[in-house]
């Protein structure tokens, strides 16, 4: 198994988290996206879209970050503790794995990539909707109960976990979301769970 991955996508994270959570033995491919590795022929490939993550499997190949989560909690996680079973459960799992490619991508990811990559995003309006995100969803939801979906993590967790983690290093204060914080914090203390690292230390470390 082959993970084509880069440290500053939080997309990415997503797949690293789940493999490690799972202790799944694979090999991390790095895609230089500072020079354009994901744009090469020979990535395309694997990835058309020319994004990471991409996970390869034997003949399984995969180019999205929510799709590789389930592949991994249904193909290596027996007790499918992951991804629930239960028919309400699993389409509550992925009602927030939508909520991760598009509202947590357009706030939370917005501001960040705004703020560090010259991507041109309107930063405010970005900010404006993590507010909304965490005031109508997150802190709310986290309240009432200590995961997204049921009384254990979930792949639902693991989706909207890193943008949410990596916000307020954009810029972005989570001070007005206890319950928020505590869920990151959760998550962070789970054996084997990555905590995302920040851009100021992936950056120093490649200088």
């Amino acid at each position: 198994m082959k993970l084509y991955t880069h440290p500053l996508s939080g997309h990415a994270h997503r797949a690293t988290a789940m493999l490690s959570l799972l202790n799944v033995d694979h090999e991390t491919v790095l895609v230089d996206l500072q020079t354009g590795a994901h744009k090469q022929p020979e990535y395309l490939k694997i990835s058309p879209l020319g994004q990471v993550p991409a996970l390869v499997d034997g003949d399984v190949t995969l180019r999205d970050s929510t799709s590789i989560l389930t592949y991994l909690a249904m193909q290596y996680d027996a007790d499918r503790t992951w991804l629930p079973t239960d028919p309400v459960a699993a389409a509550q799992v992925q009602e927030w794995l939508t909520t991760s490619v598009k509202e947590v991508f357009e706030g939370p990811c917005g501001a960040r990539i705004a703020k560090f990559f010259g991507v041109p995003i309107d930063y405010d309006g970005a900010v404006e909707k993590t507010h909304a995100l965490m005031n109508t969803m997150f802190e709310p939801r986290l309240a009432e109960n200590d995961w997204l979906v049921g009384n254990r993590p979930t792949i639902a967790d693991v989706a909207n976990y890193g943008y949410i983690a990596a916000v307020e290093e954009a810029g972005v204060s989570l001070a007005d979301y206890p319950n928020v914080k505590a869920w990151l914090a959760r998550l962070e203390a789970l054996d084997g769970f990555p905590k995302i690292q920040s851009v100021a230390e992936i950056m120093g470390a490649a200088a």
